[in-house]
Parts: structure tokens; sequence; C-alpha cells
């Protein structure tokens, strides 16, 4: 509805992931066995690039994202073509866990200060990245802290970064998937960071 193409990166999936997303009319790229989420935005991002694309919106595959959101990260890219723009998620309109609050909270502090400077929400995955330059900064992390590495290098690039409020949904916490591993993968954004 308001974009011209869906990209679809499985990243190793074993449910329906690739049928769903390719009967709903999505280009579909699948990963033979999961490599990471940093790994699928790079596949995702390399394919949109070899196509000509400037402009790339992300959103996680866990449903948290609103479709309706969109339009609004796409304005400010327009306003801003150069920049990235981050969908920042409102916490505290969320019922959520005080642990994955205080994690975030936690690692915005830290990317904020790797980037020298304010940074609402700097794990969320809703974004419009400008392609090449994002694909210029050189990004290693291929899992959770791909996202902070492009933080990080795009602040040390001088690329803009604009963060703008989104709403989001979420499940039940009993409901919620989610890939992340809260030890393995905050230790790979610490290293990032530091």
């Amino acid at each position: 509805q308001y974009v011209p193409e869906v990209l679809v990166v499985s990243d190793g999936s074993t449910d329906r992931t690739v049928a769903v997303a390719t009967a709903a009319g999505a280009r579909v790229i699948a990963h033979d066995r999961p490599c990471g989420k940093g790994a699928a935005l790079l596949t995702g991002l390399r394919a949109l690039a070899a196509d000509g694309v400037s402009r790339v919106l992300t959103m996680d595959g866990d449903g948290q994202h609103l479709p309706e959101e969109i339009p609004k990260l796409l304005a400010a890219s327009a306003a801003a073509p150069g920049a990235l723009i981050i969908g920042s998620r409102q916490f505290e309109t969320l019922t959520t866990t005080s642990a994955r609050l205080f994690g975030n909270r936690f690692a915005n502090r830290w990317v904020e200060i790797a980037c020298g400077q304010a940074l609402p929400d700097t794990q969320s995955g809703f974004r419009v990245y400008p392609l090449a330059d994002t694909l210029a900064l050189g990004v290693r992390a291929r899992h959770f802290a791909f996202e902070t590495e492009v933080l990080i290098r795009a602040a040390r690039a001088g690329l803009a970064i604009r963060s703008l409020p989104v709403r989001v949904y979420y499940p039940p916490v009993e409901q919620r998937v989610s890939h992340f591993r809260p030890f393995l993968d905050t230790v790979r954004i610490i290293f990032v960071v530091v």
C-alpha cells in the first residue's frame, strides 16, 4: 500500500514465511540457514542496491512495526533523503517487562555516547536507510548488533541521523516471539560499542 516493492528476507525460516510472503506478492530471498538479523538486512540491502534503489525502509518480521506508520518515515526521508531515519518506539505507552525496558535504555545510553548524539531508540529496526551511504559504511556485524554498528559508523562518517516517534504493537509478553538471545546478543552489541 505504501511502497512500490516489498522484499522479504527469510533468514533460514522453517515456518511458512517464504510461501506466505510469496503468495502475498512480495519478492523473497531465502537464506538456507539462519545467518543472523544483520546478515539478512545486508542481503536485502545489497539486492536492492543492485536494482538501483536509493532508499530502503526496513521493518522487523515480528509484527511490532505498524504499516500505517510507514508514511511518517517516508515523509521524513523525503525531507532529508541523505539521512538515516529511525522510527523511535514509545516504550512508556507499552506493556513490557522491566528488564526489557532497562535493557533498551541501557543500550540507548551507551550507543548515544559512542555516537555523540541523542538517539531515543537505537535498537529499532523500523528505519529508512540511504542505501549507497549505508553500504559504504562497511558494517561487519551480522546479528542484532548490525543496527548498533550502523548508527555508530554513520555518526562517525557524518551521516545525518533523524528519529521520530512511531506507534508499535506488542502482543502480551507470553505471546511474543523473538530470536534475540539476551546474553549473547547483548555481548555482541557491547563489543560493537566498545
